[in-house]
């Protein structure tokens, strides 16, 4: 299981996507346009939603403040802490 507070700024999306991980969450703050396989929906602070694994999914900040939430991922993405590490030079 992994942890990670996520941020998507004004006016941006994540694409839509898909990994083989389940992923459930909660809005610290924003709104947003949550779609998750068919279904659209906004969400807003103190929000959860749940993705089940290999579900495509993308967000859209709407509004003037940063869409903030809290994911939590099973099992654990590596190629998330990767991309994190490489971004920051850690290892």
């Amino acid at each position: 299981m992994m942890m990670v507070l996520n941020a998507t700024l004004p006016g941006f999306n994540v694409p839509l996507h898909s990994h083989p991980h389940e992923q459930i969450g909660m809005v610290y703050s924003g709104k947003a346009i949550l779609r998750i396989g068919d279904e659209e929906r906004i969400v807003k602070k103190g929000d959860f939603y749940c993705i089940p694994a290999n579900t495509p999914h993308s967000d859209k900040c709407i509004g003037d403040k940063s869409f903030i939430m809290l994911d939590v991922f099973y099992p654990k993405r590596e190629d998330y802490i990767q991309k994190l590490a490489s971004e920051v030079n850690i290892s």
